[in-house]
């Protein structure tokens, strides 16, 4: 008896139907406009709303996240505009740099400065420095890096423990050099970032540091 009762009985149409058929003729509650306030809809917080009530609170909610969207989009484009203007100004400084003593100089200070990055260096890879040809090699297969690095290689480049880096390789018209910057903020640097800022600064130093 309770197996009789537990069975669901047959529904006497095809739902699947009657939501194409609703897809397929979205006037159809216009023409029927009563049924939009006879339906009710289960709602978690609420209880039972009506198809209307339900409709306006998914557009208020469609609404909220094109907002968030459009706000994240502004946010990037002052961001990417920040950068633009920036390395804008750092290209002159850099290309008025009469050697390399003064163009590490000028890169260090300025990126510090209105980043508050800890650490900037431009660094030699010698064949005899196993650790730095190892990261040259490992991290820098792709050309960058974005992320953490072991204790024994954040020492090796920088001196000391670092939170996260920004690692680029530059041309071989450059020799084996390693562009590094560093973070104290583990999550500053990650490897789902864009690198628009290092790869612009990239392309500066392969241009300049052959002249100098």
């Amino acid at each position: 008896m309770t197996d009789v009762m537990n069975k669901k009985t047959p529904l006497p149409f095809d739902e699947i139907l009657i939501r194409e058929y609703l897809l397929d003729n979205p006037d159809f509650f216009s023409r029927y406009p009563e049924l939009l306030l006879a339906m009710r809809i289960p709602h978690a917080q609420r209880g039972a709303v009506s198809l209307v009530e339900r409709k306006q609170e998914m557009l208020r909610g469609r609404v909220a996240q094109l907002e968030e969207e459009i706000t994240s989009l502004m946010a990037m484009a002052t961001r990417n505009e920040q950068i633009y203007m920036f390395n804008t100004a750092l290209s002159l400084k850099l290309l008025q740099a009469e050697d390399l003593g003064e163009l590490r100089q000028t890169l260090s200070v300025e990126l510090k400065e209105q980043f508050n990055f800890t650490h900037v260096r431009l660094i030699t890879v010698h064949d005899i420095d196993s650790e730095l040809s190892n990261i040259w090699r490992d991290r820098l297969k792709p050309g960058y890096y974005f992320g953490r690095l072991t204790n024994t290689e954040s020492k090796r480049l920088f001196g000391s423990e670092v939170g996260s880096v920004a690692l680029s390789r530059l041309s071989e018209q450059c020799g084996q050099v390693i562009f590094a910057i560093a973070s104290k903020d583990p999550m500053h640097f990650h490897p789902e970032m864009d690198n628009l800022l290092l790869d612009q600064l990239k392309q500066l130093l392969d241009h300049l540091l052959p002249k100098l």
